[in-house]
């Protein structure tokens, strides 16, 4: 397994039902283990960054989660908010009914808006590739690249599938070597990082960030 995983690890925590000891536990554990960021509903950023203090692990706000389908309005003013409150990312849903509908200019629009809220931030654009055909992927990872954002991201967690090595690798190619891939969904074990990391993403969202790099620690490598 690559011994820099942890750095890639987005350790996620977007249950409706998680309670304040949650989120206490979500920050030490990424501490803890020298993982990238934690990954959160905006209205827990601004606990997340008190907890994180000086810390280097970054806090990674959603915005329109987890449909897209809020406005442009709605998702900017999300944004916009988190950044104050502390998020030094944004992970946000686009117009999943704008890409499949063509709607190009409606698609770039929405994501640029939130771009421009960041404010220099790292945006990351959530396809939801499970809902879409291959061709909409990779016109997908065309227009999320054109719009500004850092990273095409594959998926929410909360639809009817998660991020596959066939999808990684299609956003890959479509977006070349030097753009973000994040896949996020269903990523449980080392084994299935390592493999989406051989498959190109270059950034892993996943809720089981402690049991991977601890599978690591442990001697599990055998592959």
């Amino acid at each position: 397994m690559r011994r820099d995983l942890a750095a890639l690890i987005d350790h996620t925590l977007l249950r409706p039902d998680a309670v304040p000891p949650d989120f206490e536990r979500l920050c030490a554990e990424a501490a803890h283990y020298n993982l990238s960021a934690i990954c959160v509903n905006s209205t827990h950023v601004r606990r997340c960054a008190a907890l994180l203090g000086r810390s280097a692990v970054k806090v990674v706000a959603t915005a329109g989660f987890p449909l897209g389908a809020a406005s442009a309005i709605a998702k900017t003013a999300e944004a916009s908010q988190a950044v104050r409150d502390g998020a030094s990312e944004i992970d946000m849903v686009c117009q999943i009914g704008d890409l499949k509908s063509g709607r190009k200019q409606a698609f770039i629009e929405d994501i640029r808006k939130v771009v421009d809220a960041a404010d220099g931030r790292v945006v990351k654009v959530i396809l939801e590739t499970c809902l879409l055909t291959n061709d909409e992927k990779r016109q997908g990872a065309v227009w999320v690249r054109q719009a500004g954002a850092a990273f095409v991201k594959t998926s929410t967690g909360f639809s009817v599938g998660g991020a596959t090595e066939e999808d990684v690798r299609l956003l890959r190619s479509e977006v070349g070597p030097n753009f973000g891939v994040k896949a996020a969904g269903g990523i449980r074990d080392a084994e299935a990082a390592d493999r989406m990391v051989a498959a190109g993403a270059n950034r892993l969202g996943t809720s089981a960030g402690v049991a991977i790099v601890t599978q690591y620690e442990e001697g599990d490598t055998g592959y």
